[in-house]
Order: C-alpha cells, then sequence, then structure tokens
C-alpha cells in the first residue's frame, strides 16, 4: 500500500488540490513538505499529534519534514475558531516558546543528518526584515478582500458581535507567504494540516503559482474530536494535555489514552499509530468483543506515551497505574514509586518507620478525619502498608517500606497516601 492509499485507509485524507496529481509527484521522488503551528505555549498539546504525526508518516516514506514555528504568525494568531482575538504575546516569549517545543519535536521527527532529515523552520526568521511596503506589493496584491473574506472562519469573525482586526484578517497573507517562501529556499512543494486550515493553504499554493509561475499542492487531514464533538486544543473542554512533561505527566498523558471513550477509539488508533493497519484493525475488532479490557486504548496509551516521553517513562507510568488500580506495588519499580507518590497525598516519615503509628499520617494524608476513624478503619482490616494489612494497634515496620524508602497507605481500593523516605547519604 502505497503512502496515500494508507492515508486514506487511516482516514487522514480531507482535502486536496488534486490528489493524482500529488500522487504523481510522490512516485517521482522525495518531496519537502511542512505543516505550522504556532507557539502560542511553551509545549505542543495533543491536538498537534495528529499533523506531526502526519509530518513523521511521510519522513517514514521518504519525504523530508519541515515543521514550521509560527514565531510571526504567532503574533498575530489565526482567526480560524475563534470568537474573539487572542492575546498577543511578544517576540522574547514566542521565541522561548519555540525552544521549548523542539525538544518535543525532536521525539516525533527524525533530525539526524541525512536525506529524509526533518528541519524545523521559524517564519520570524523571514518575515521579520519585510517592510510593509514590500509586503503588499509582493503578497497583498494578489489577494482580492473579496476572496479573504469568504473564508469561513473569517466571514464568521465579521459577522460577529466583536468582529475581526486587520491584524488577523491579514494572517491568511503571512501563512501564504511562509509557503512561497519555503519553496524558493527549500524546495517544499506541499503543505499539509488540519482541515480548518484549507482556506490558507490553498491561499499558499496560490501564491505560489503567481509569484513563481509554479504548481505546488496542499493536503488536509481532520480534526481529531473528541466523543462530545468538539475539537482538542489548548483549552478545548476545559481541561489541557500537553506534551510537555511539566505540565502533563507522563502518567497523567498515558491514563488519557487509557480513558478514551469505546465509540472514539478505533479513529484515534488509525489516525495516530504508527502500526500497520492490519495491526491496527485486529485491536479493534479484540476491543469490540470484550471493550471492558480496554485492549485498543491500552496498546495507544503505550505506543503514544512511549514516544512522547520514552519506552522508560511509558513503562514506569504503566507500573504506576498497575499500584494505583490494585495491583502487587511489591514488585514495582523506584521510577513507578516516584510517580505514585506524585500523584496520591504524600506523608511526612521519620527517619525510622518501625513501630511508628499510621494514625497522624492518615489524617495528614486526608484519608480518615480523625484518630477514632482510624481506628475503627484498623479494626476493620481496611489499611494496609503496602501488601501488609495493619493490626489494629496501626504500627508500621521497616519491611513495609517499599523498593527500600517508599511507605504505600491504603485504604480500600482507591484511597492512598505515600511518604518517601530520604535517600541515604
Amino acid at each position: 500500500m502505497d503512502l496515500l492509499d494508507d492515508l486514506h485507509a487511516r482516514g487522514l485524507v480531507h482535502d486536496s488540490t488534486d490528489l493524482a496529481a500529488l500522487r504523481a509527484r510522490l512516485a517521482q521522488g522525495p518531496i519537502g513538505l511542512y505543516i505550522g503551528f504556532d507557539p502560542t505555549a511553551d509545549s505542543l498539546h495533543v491536538g498537534h499529534l495528529v499533523g506531526q504525526l502526519f509530518l513523521r508518516r511521510f519522513q517514514l516514506a521518504g519525504h523530508r519534514p519541515f515543521p514550521l514555528a509560527g514565531g510571526a504568525t504567532g503574533m498575530i494568531g489565526d482567526p480560524g475558531g475563534r470568537s474573539d482575538e487572542r492575546n498577543l504575546l511578544d517576540a522574547e516569549t514566542l521565541g522561548r516558546n519555540v525552544e521549548r517545543i523542539k525538544g518535543q519535536l525532536v521525539k516525533l521527527l527524525d533530525f539526524e543528518p541525512g536525506p529524509f532529515q526533518a528541519t524545523l523552520v521559524n517564519n520570524a526568521d523571514w518575515t521579520a526584515s519585510i517592510s510593509m511596503l514590500e509586503f503588499l506589493r509582493d503578497v497583498g496584491k494578489h489577494f482580492t478582500v473579496n476572496q479573504m473574506t469568504s473564508k469561513d472562519s473569517v466571514r464568521s469573525r465579521i459577522e460577529s458581535e466583536h468582529g475581526i482586526s486587520y491584524t488577523e484578517f491579514s494572517y491568511m497573507l503571512l501563512q501564504a507567504n511562509d509557503f512561497r517562501h519555503l519553496y524558493e529556499t527549500h524546495d517544499v512543494e506541499l503543505q499539509a494540516g488540519g482541515s480548518d486550515q484549507w482556506g490558507n493553504i490553498v491561499a499558499g499554493v496560490e501564491l505560489v503559482r503567481r509569484r513563481l509561475g509554479n504548481a505546488a499542492h496542499a493536503l488536509t487531514h481532520p480534526l481529531m474530536l473528541r466523543a462530545d464533538g468538539h475539537k482538542f486544543g489548548k483549552s478545548a473542554a476545559g481541561e489541557s494535555v500537553w506534551l510537555a512533561a511539566e505540565r502533563t505527566s507522563p502518567y497523567q498523558f498515558r491514563q488519557f489514552w487509557i480513558q478514551t471513550d469505546d465509540r472514539v477509539i478505533a479513529t484515534y488508533l488509525r489516525m495516530l499509530s504508527l502500526r500497520p493497519l492490519d495491526e491496527i484493525e485486529q485491536l479493534v475488532g479484540e476491543q469490540l468483543a470484550a471493550p471492558e479490557r480496554r485492549v485498543a486504548q491500552r496498546a495507544l496509551a503505550d505506543e503514544l506515551t512511549s514516544m512522547v516521553h520514552g519506552p522508560a517513562a511509558a513503562a514506569a507510568a504503566g507500573e504506576a497505574a498497575t499500584v494505583l488500580f490494585g495491583g502487587d506495588p511489591t514488585t514495582a519499580s523506584g521510577a513507578a514509586l516516584e510517580i505514585v507518590a506524585a500523584e496520591v497525598p504524600g506523608v511526612t516519615l521519620p527517619a525510622d518507620v518501625q513501630g511508628v503509628r499510621v494514625h497522624e499520617m492518615l489524617i495528614e494524608a486526608g484519608v480518615a478525619k480523625s484518630a477514632s476513624e482510624v481506628n475503627r478503619l484498623l479494626g476493620q482490616g481496611a489499611v494496609r502498608a503496602g501488601t501488609r494489612v495493619l493490626d489494629a494497634d496501626g504500627l508500621l515496620r521497616t519491611s513495609d517500606l517499599l523498593n527500600g524508602h517508599f511507605l504505600l497507605l491504603r485504604k480500600g481500593k482507591r484511597d492512598f497516601a505515600v511518604g518517601k523516605l530520604s535517600p541515604r547519604g
């Protein structure tokens, strides 16, 4: 199966300027392609994964990806999908965001020197030096106002109570000029992106044709939507799922995919997984046969967590989940227990736990409200230290420590507290 057929089968083709022409061009040899993102935060989020992995699929097929950071366009913001204007960011903030995102892209694309090397470009590098008169003469004259206002996102903003500023109105022209520049300087012949970018992308195709007299290609993929139909983003549905571990921990990232709604997991697997399609369809079949096992969710969670955070972090996150959902904590690694300690309330441990009562610890962690409640729980055999059911006296033993310096206290199946001994010097 060739690349375009594979993309079709995965549901990753939404619009194209000329799919037959693109297929013919791909058959001739490697092509340069780009997808842009505006660095309005210091991390990509899961909504960016479809696009960045789109570039990865082309790279694996022998083509040259150019992820583009919108250091210039990020100062303005695309009006698409918004009812009001974005907060404008300064160049220093955008530059800092680009540097942070570089580290995330390295995990998704191959930047090692070679014929298919990924190259990160920043449109601030070629936009900042253009004068207003040059821009109006070389770019603006190739577009009519009628053409620009026919774009759905622009028209809806014009008709809204807030309207649209000239700043955001110019976004399409800036993006079009990016394609022209990359075509001239890096032989980039294809711009890809989400379906909501179609108007901006074809504007770039048109500018390449008008300015350079050459044919360029456009290809968009569907947006990844939540089960409720909302778009993923920095604030979609009131939550954010970031690729940066400082914003969304590897454990939380993995759990996000584990909790994926059954209604969309097959779509997510096809859109995001780099597995062959036959493996994906096998997973989908197993999921349909026994949805309670969450086979498809686990497969996608492990693959994406390994891709974004590394295999070691993914394995530790999986171990931590096993502990937190009732598994044997005595076999968990130190890395997994560190994750558990970060996800549940912490308690203060003395230097030596032998003979220490757990009463204050359980109250400190919010597992119990009072000493009398602790006594009742201990009397019912409802509190464990590791795997050991604590006696009514609630006394700890040195052997209760996991991995040498973790204490895991558990009430029932879901209420945890973790204490950690400082490593001995």
